[in-house]
Parts: structure tokens; sequence; C-alpha cells
């Protein structure tokens, strides 16, 4: 009995004691992401259309005239513009690397150049590294495609002419279209 009314003395104390500290900073909130694509294809029929604004840096995606989703994309920065028009999905590739970009790293696998070409002759002691296009699908025969990449600013231009398509939605696309797909580019 004697121990029960200690215990609960000791609770109440730790109560009073808690609640007259002064309270600490609230955490900070949790950083926004953007949300880069939705996608709600319901598989049905008809065949999938993919068409990209370079004014926005969106591309909407439609199966047999139904909208199923869309996806900000990074396309070509200044100096490396992607060319509006129409085009067709021509190849895909789960795992490619260009063969004209990359970058350079030291011995120690630090990047030195972070934008390299294939063609430019590496610094000793470094080594070129080509740049992963993983689930590729190619627009022209000059090197122009949509593949997975980083969309660093979305809305805004960041690639070297590739549309750049989530990560995470790459793989999401790339099962959904075929050689052949059609896909417009337009401002």
């Amino acid at each position: 009995m004697i121990m029960r009314g200690v215990l609960a003395m000791l609770g109440l104390l730790s109560g009073l004691l808690v609640s007259c500290a002064p309270p600490g900073p609230p955490p900070p909130p949790p950083r926004a992401q953007h949300v880069l694509y939705q996608w709600y294809d319901d598989g049905g029929e008809g065949d999938v259309v993919v068409h990209i604004r370079l004014a926005e840096q969106k591309a909407s995606f439609t199966r047999g005239g139904r909208d199923i989703g869309w996806a900000y994309v990074a396309t070509g920065k200044e100096g490396h513009g992607t060319r509006p028009g129409s085009y067709r999905i021509m190849e895909k590739i789960v795992d490619k690397y260009s063969n004209r970009y990359g970058w350079t790293e030291d011995e120690f696998g630090n990047k030195v150049n972070g934008d390299a070409r294939a063609r430019d002759p590496v610094p000793r002691g470094q080594v070129y590294v080509p740049a992963p296009m993983p689930y590729w699908m190619r627009l022209t025969s000059y090197g122009i495609g949509m593949h997975a990449g980083p969309i660093p600013e979305p809305g805004r231009p960041a690639s070297h002419g590739c549309i750049r398509l989530p990560r995470d939605f790459a793989p999401v696309l790339f099962d959904a279209v075929r050689v052949g797909t059609p896909v417009r580019i337009s401002y």
C-alpha cells in the first residue's frame, strides 16, 4: 500500500517536472518533394502515344486516346537543344551507356570533370566513364532518345539533347511502349 502511494507520488512529480520544462523547438518539417510523374494506365485497348512539351518540360501519355499519365522530363539545355518533331521509338535497350558523354574520375573514383565527352583527351591519372542511360528508347539515328536520368530542377532543361525521365518512372514507360510507338516533341 505504501509502495503504491510512493509510486503514484513519483509519477505525479515526474509529470510536473516535465510539464514545467520550457518546450524545445519543434522539429523541422520534412522537405517537400516534387511529384515527378503520375501513371494511371488501365492497360486496355489501344497503343501508347507520347507527347513531350519543351516549354513545360513535361510529357503526357495516352493509350487509345485516353490520358494515362504525365511526367516531368529534362530535355536539352542551351547549346544542346532537343529538336521538335514527330518521331517513333526505333530501339529499346534496358542497360545502355552513352558513346558521346560521361565524366572523368581520378584513381579514387572522385568525379573530376562531370561533363566530359568521349572524344576529349583524358588527363593523366584519370579515367573516362560513359554516362549510363538506363531504359533507353532511341528516337533518332543521331543519338537522341528517352532514358532514365536526373531531373535536377523540374520544369527546366538539363540534358545534352536526350529526354530524361524520372528514374522510378522510366522502367514503367519502357514496359508500356514498343518499337514504333509515336513520340511528338513540340514547343
